[in-house]
């Protein structure tokens, strides 16, 4: 990082503003001049007509083989007989098991959507022909280099083999299947991906006091929340990006995916650069010192010292205790500048065992003002101090997942196999709401569907046959998620169309590092 001192040189490649502007209303001023056409090959030209845009978005489907609404008739080769709805045999599976996955692929995973997030265009490019995916299949067999033309022929790929899950790759030169035909293997190579980061709770667990591992909480969720503001806010305001969307990865952490074209087309070495940018945190969890900077700060580093303050005295001091052992309060105690002032301090603890770390951390000023230190340097202090805040706060990025442009990464609205939740988009503009405990599980969904009724709709003439043609990812909990799922979508599709933005972009893409 430009910022950063590094102690030791690393040579070696390792493998937000709150607010989402590029969210519309759902009801908001709608382009209508775009036709949906995804098709599986040649395309029926009677069909190649003028749609509202709004109509890409409507889910009603009338593929029979992927009913929406009706109770599944067809017997699973794992069950003795076929139920009579979905939670009659489902409430009691794994979050994994195939007849489990062959039900929410079927009836609750937004494919349409994902296909047009993907394509950048109802029409099918190859923007989706050429992108990779991999499928982690039940018997943990991993298929990369898989592609398809359209939507439809991924979802029946998807309920033929029923993975745990799927990952989404680069755009490629050629089709990936077809990258063992080439003549020149050179010639087959990444052309265009997302850029992504990946943030893990795991990573804080020498600064989380209430859970470790794969465990989380509401209260170590705020780390979380934390690294989605800062560098949410320095893709928007640094770099410029604009549609970015967090998704929450099923357990312990978020996903972020930078859609922009000036991003999906930047090589290796501006992931890198961007990448760089935003690390901060050095070293494991056995190391010491983490956080180096030159000084004055960076105006990103002053930027998110604002952004993390308020966070540092509630969600870390109050809500973390991290200094409560003696342990701990030693680490503390080797971040600061000064031995008089240490001993003073450590003597102070010592004499108060259980002393809060809110107490502590108000100590550090009270003995310095106090004159216990004769050659106290006031000014190497407040930068340790600033050096702390940003050591317990600051984003803790996995960035050898933002440096590569061939690395896969979960898609959106997969099941987390272990969790049974649904890995959903974060709106970022009521970020402090998202409970990562409260999203879709696999399990909840199947008995909404269950008991969900059509009252809502019965007394307007014709509710039966809306009720038929409801999507039934609309009749759960999934609704939000999906809708705000298809604004993000419906806004990146109106930028890829807009010929002003297109050309904007491409004379930007020669960004400067």
């Amino acid at each position: 990082m430009p910022h950063s001192v590094s102690p030791e040189a690393d040579d070696h490649d390792k493998t937000p503003e709150e607010t989402m502007t590029d969210a519309p209303a759902l009801n908001g001023d709608i382009d209508n001049d775009v036709a949906m056409a995804e098709t599986n090959g040649a395309g029926n030209e009677e069909e190649k007509k003028d749609v509202k845009l709004e109509d890409l978005f409507a889910d009603d489907d009338s593929d029979d083989e992927f009913p929406s609404s009706r109770p599944i008739e067809a017997g699973f080769s794992s069950s003795p007989a076929a139920p009579t709805s979905p939670v009659d045999g489902a409430v009691h599976m794994k979050a994994s098991d195939p007849e489990l996955m062959r039900i929410f692929y079927q009836r609750f995973f937004p494919w349409r959507y994902l296909f047009q997030w993907l394509n950048h265009s109802p029409t099918p490019t190859n923007d989706f022909a050429h992108r990779e995916f991999a499928f982690t299949l039940q018997s943990d067999v991993y298929l990369r280099y898989q592609s398809f033309p359209s939507s439809d022929l991924l979802r029946k790929d998807v309920l033929r083999q029923l993975p745990t899950r799927f990952e989404i790759g680069p755009v490629y030169t050629t089709n990936p299947r077809d990258r063992k035909t080439l003549r020149n293997s050179s010639a087959f190579k990444p052309l265009a991906k997302e850029l992504c980061f990946d943030i893990d709770l795991t990573d804080y667990d020498d600064i989380r006091t209430c859970c470790d591992k794969a465990n989380i909480c509401n209260r170590c969720w705020q780390f979380m929340t934390m690294a989605i503001k800062v560098v949410d806010v320095a893709l928007r305001d640094d770099f410029g990006f604009k549609h970015i969307m967090w998704v929450y990865s099923g357990r312990r952490g978020a996903h972020a995916w930078v859609c922009d074209k000036k991003a999906r087309t930047m090589d290796d070495q501006k992931r890198r650069a961007i990448a760089g940018y935003l690390e901060v945190i050095r070293g494991g969890a056995q190391s010491g010192k983490k956080v180096n900077l030159w000084r004055p700060l960076h105006p990103h580093l002053s930027r998110s010292l604002e952004i993390l303050a308020p966070h540092f005295q509630t969600d870390v001091l109050e809500s973390q205790d991290p200094w409560s052992s003696s342990t701990r309060a030693e680490h503390l105690l080797s971040l600061l500048p000064d031995k008089t002032l240490n001993d003073s301090l450590r003597k102070k603890w010592d004499s108060s065992p259980g002393r809060a770390s809110t107490s502590k951390w108000a100590d550090i000023d009270a003995l310095a003002k106090s004159g216990t230190s004769k050659n106290l340097d006031t000014k190497a202090l407040l930068e340790a101090k600033q050096d702390i805040v940003l050591e317990y706060t600051y984003p803790r990025l996995d960035i050898e997942v933002s440096k590569k442009l061939n690395h896969l990464l979960k898609s959106p609205f997969v099941v987390h196999p272990g969790t049974g939740r649904v890995c959903v988009p974060i709106d970022t503009r009521h970020l402090e709401d998202f409970d990562p405990l409260g999203v879709p599980t696999v399990h909840g969904l199947m008995e909404e569907i269950d008991s969900w009724t059509d009252v809502g709709v019965k007394g307007e003439g014709e509710g039966d046959e809306k009720a038929k043609n409801l999507p039934d990812w609309e009749k759960t909990s999934l609704k939000p998620y999906v809708e705000y799922f298809r604004s993000f979508v419906l806004a990146l599709m109106r930028d890829e169309r807009d010929p002003r933005v297109k050309r904007e972009r491409e004379e930007s893409e020669a960004m400067e590092f």
